[in-house]
């Protein structure tokens, strides 16, 4: 069992109000963007969420405090090698957050990633810029 599973489930952000679910899905976002920068890119020494490989975060409330999660992603080519295992090692990454409770993970090419994704810590590390 992993650390995270060991944890106590955080008590339920709550949902009611426009205000407050906007609130919580800010709050279990940014857990989730916590947990996407742990993933690495084989091939550059980067994150990644901070690479620019993650289209789109989007969070559905399913009950007060809990989101089913939908991520739409890319690879820097078509032809990356971990085309077959890097969604299934992202959506691993969004499943440690307490609050999501399903995961879906799309891969798609539309639009091209290219290096204006990425952070300008990331150029700079790179030197890309």
């Amino acid at each position: 069992m992993s650390d995270a599973a060991l944890q106590a489930a955080p008590a339920p952000l709550p949902t009611g109000t426009p205000e407050a679910l906007a609130e919580a899905v800010a709050i279990v976002g940014g857990k989730v963007v916590d947990q996407l920068r742990t993933v690495f890119d084989p091939e550059i020494p980067v994150n990644i969420y901070d690479l620019g490989l993650i289209y789109s975060l989007d969070l559905q409330p399913i009950e007060d405090g809990k989101f089913n999660l939908h991520i739409q992603m890319t690879l820097t080519t078509p032809g990356c090698p971990v085309a077959g295992t890097m969604p299934g090692l992202v959506a691993k990454a969004a499943e440690n957050v307490a609050e999501v409770m399903d995961v879906k993970v799309d891969l798609v090419w539309d639009p091209p990633w290219d290096k204006s994704r990425m952070t300008d810590e990331v150029k700079l590390q790179l030197n890309m810029f």
